[in-house]
């Protein structure tokens, strides 16, 4: 008999939210190809608003969008500086939740995006670049079923 053992993932980023402080955490993943690798903020904590439901978005689009597409954390310190101008509707999380600051890293399943995790403040500078690296150590080499390829070191380094 195989124990299937599962992952409270809304459990874990309420933890996420308290331990840290956060106002803001969520996750986004990869629905099916035949969606076109469409992405949906699937789990949700500090919401605002029933908003995050409504967003769908596409490889490059986004916050969760160009994580998924780069493979990379993207960390906003000022999101009305950085974010805000012609193009801000392109990031449509961080304008229904007010998100002022914000740090997003990828959740790999066999070595390919599968996820996005985001952090953020309502607040300006919330989130600092020493406090977004202490939160990727601090969560570990592996989130549920997932991992940070940052945080997986290969044994051929050593």
């Amino acid at each position: 008999m195989i124990e299937r053992i599962t992952f409270d993932f809304q459990n874990e980023i309420e933890q996420l939210k308290e331990f840290f402080g956060f106002d803001y955490v969520a996750i986004a993943l990869v629905q099916s190809p035949e969606r076109r690798f469409e992405l949906k903020w699937t789990f949700v904590t500090g919401n605002r608003s029933e908003r995050y439901r409504r967003i769908k978005l596409q490889s490059g689009k986004g916050v969760a969008g160009l994580v998924f597409k780069t493979g990379k954390p993207m960390y906003v310190g000022d999101a009305e500086s950085e974010l805000m101008g012609p193009d801000h509707f392109n990031y449509p999380i961080v304008i229904a939740e007010g998100l002022k600051s914000f740090g997003a890293i990828p959740l790999y399943k066999y070595n390919r995006v599968k996820g996005v995790l985001l952090v953020g403040y309502r607040k300006k500078s919330g989130l600092t670049p020493l406090q977004f690296e202490e939160f990727k150590q601090q969560i570990g080499p592996r989130f549920g079923p997932f991992y940070n390829k940052e945080m997986v070191t290969d044994e051929s380094d050593e």
